[in-house]
């Protein structure tokens, strides 16, 4: 395991991976902490995910304009919210199960139409490299940040301001709070639902875009691996608050790349088992905030998942 910085390659690759692995994380959990603010949960988001990967890898091969892409994902990922949307506002309607039927959906349409795209090689995403005071290979790969990585922090300060100190921000959380007494503001919290599922839909599928478009950087079938699932538990970790969402996705991009990070410095056996340590993350995160204290502290009280 001999390196330029010894041991040291070890967290450097580790901080590396985890803004790689974190960013789509990141935009999925602020777009589902928008929609949950707002009292509803959108579990299709991994279908949305899925989608706006195909999306926007297919436009930014038939167009040469990464960015085109990810304007397409952002768009078919505010279509499939507003679907959902739409759908859960009618009567007698449950958004998880709706949420499940839009997963399924989007992934079965995301492979039908992604198929011509699976061999083809669209423009990267552009990185912005802070890293250039180093002679250090390892330093420069692992300091190479996306541009996507520095949107998505600053929207997650955005939002969090949003929430805390603007009458949008208000808004949300009234509707998400109770329904009754949004209605009773004479505000329209149906609609409202609507238009926070579409930009938390528009969010996942900037995700995805980063998926295809810069890393792992490639379309094809089982490029999400989960991730949108994933995000729900991390919101709920997160309590709802997207700075919160923001070192939530970075301790699960860090899981996410224990694995890759440990084959690079070579060790050769047991790294794989690494693998799994988002999932398992997961599953500790779903199992420490299940107690009946706590589990639902600071949630939105219209959430499904409170009732």
């Amino acid at each position: 395991m001999e390196t330029d910085l010894g041991y040291w390659i070890i967290p450097l690759a580790i901080l590396g991976g985890a803004i790689r692995v974190s960013t789509p994380f990141l935009f999925v959990s602020l777009g589902e902490a928008l929609t949950e603010r707002s009292g509803r949960i959108n579990l299709g988001l991994e279908g949305t995910l899925v989608f706006g990967a195909m999306s926007g890898y297919a436009l930014a091969y038939l167009t040469g304009s990464p960015w085109l892409g990810v304007l397409a994902a952002a768009i078919c990922g505010a279509l499939f919210g507003l679907v959902h949307g739409v759908i859960c506002s009618l009567p007698r309607v449950n958004d998880i199960a709706v949420g499940i039927a839009m997963m399924i959906l989007g992934m079965g349409l995301a492979f039908y139409f992604g198929k011509p795209f699976v061999q083809p090689v669209a423009p990267d995403l552009p990185a912005i490299s802070f890293g250039w005071w180093s002679d250090v290979p390892q330093v420069r790969a692992a300091l190479e940040v996306n541009v996507l990585f520095l949107i998505g922090a600053a929207l997650a300060v955005l939002l969090w301001w949003m929430l805390r100190t603007t009458r949008v921000g208000l808004t949300l959380r009234v509707v998400g709070d109770s329904t009754d007494a949004a209605r009773a503001m004479g505000l329209r919290p149906a609609l409202i639902r609507t238009c926070a599922t579409a930009v938390g839909g528009a969010f996942a599928g900037v995700g995805g875009a980063y998926l295809s478009l810069y890393y792992p950087g490639s379309w094809n079938e089982g490029i999400s691996s989960g991730q949108g699932l994933m995000a729900v538990a991390l919101v709920i970790f997160a309590r709802w608050n997207p700075l919160a969402c923001f070192g939530a996705a970075l301790l699960f991009g860090g899981a996410g790349a224990l694995g890759p990070v440990l084959q690079s410095v070579g060790v050769s056996e047991g790294y794989y088992l690494f693998f799994a340590a988002p999932y398992v993350l997961t599953l500790g995160v779903l199992i420490a905030t299940s107690s009946p204290t706590r589990a639902m502290t600071g949630a939105p009280g219209e959430l499904s998942i409170t009732k």
